[in-house]
């Protein structure tokens, strides 16, 4: 589908660098960023799992990268965390973290690399630098004639030994949910094309296997129907994510979901969103022709 006129996106998702000295991958992003320049993308969103170990000074391995090509900015690129940048599986299952019953202690981690993560990436966030931003936030751009908004979602969860042991298992908190709700949020999103921005899956396998049903508990998005309900009440056409390694597109009440698949292991392809007058959009993944 070609339009007159229109907004490009580029789409990756779970990066999981594990290290700075893993110069393959950092060679393969900064080709594929040079062609997202190249192209000359309107925008580029990242959906989470930046890194794999959770360990704060590695997200500069990505800021650092979209700073060499032009894109550490508010209007080029979006970026959220996954559970792999927040979650620490190491540090949680530590014998005298394990066995401790006090739950809080487990958030206050997990929110506290939240916090880190939205002071790293405060200039993507927050186009006048607040130093309140952080995700969750709704962003709303102007491309001429076409206006098109982000709204970014933590659904990265605690770990648990019982409800969440491998730290893959994600949700919306009530506190977001209940924001997605309020009057102000639905007149900043009136009038534009609106995109949800999450990192956990809408749908796994889905199927009646029993391996693939255990393994759709681990990676369980638990309250994605609060979700999907959320984003149909803001008007939101597509949901953007990734945290299952598939490159798909699929639907759920009436919102298409695009999974951006891993750049990690398909550091050639990722999604190319368009979008023109009148709410129409296309989509397809593309694959550079890079040598092995």
């Amino acid at each position: 589908m070609s339009f007159d006129k229109k907004v490009t996106i580029a789409h990756l998702s779970d990066l999981h660098f594990a290290s700075r000295n893993d110069r393959y991958l950092t060679d393969r992003l900064d080709i594929m960023l040079s062609e997202f320049v190249r192209r000359k993308y309107d925008h580029l969103v990242l959906t989470g799992d930046l890194i794999d170990t959770a360990s704060p000074a590695l997200w500069t391995i990505i800021r650092d990268a979209l700073v060499r090509h032009g894109l550490f900015d508010w209007g080029k690129t979006t970026v959220i965390p996954g559970n792999h940048d927040l979650i620490d599986l190491e540090e949680e299952m530590r014998f005298y973290n394990a066995l401790n019953p006090y739950d809080q202690s487990r958030q206050r981690r997990l929110d506290e690399r939240l916090r880190q993560f939205n002071a790293l990436f405060r200039p993507l966030i927050s186009g006048d630098g607040g130093d309140a931003a952080g995700v969750p936030f709704v962003k709303v751009m102007r491309f001429g004639e076409i206006a098109l908004s982000f709204v970014a979602v933590n659904t990265v969860a605690p770990w648990s030994g019982l409800d969440n042991p491998v730290g893959a298992r994600g949700s919306v908190s009530r506190e977001t949910l209940g924001a997605l709700r309020q009057p102000e949020v639905r007149q900043a999103l009136d009038d534009t094309f609106v995109i949800g921005l999450c990192h956990h899956a809408y749908k796994i396998y889905g199927t009646g296997a029993l391996v693939d049903q255990a393994f759709d508990w681990t990676m369980e998005f638990k309250n994605r129907d609060e979700y999907l309900k959320s984003m149909t009440s803001l008007g939101a056409k597509l949901v953007l994510h990734g945290h299952f390694h598939r490159f798909q597109v699929y639907q759920a009440g009436g919102v298409h979901f695009i999974n951006g698949g891993s750049f990690r292991y398909s550091p050639e392809r990722y999604g190319e969103l368009t979008i023109g007058p009148e709410g129409r959009w296309a989509h397809r993944f593309v694959n550079l022709a890079l040598k092995r």
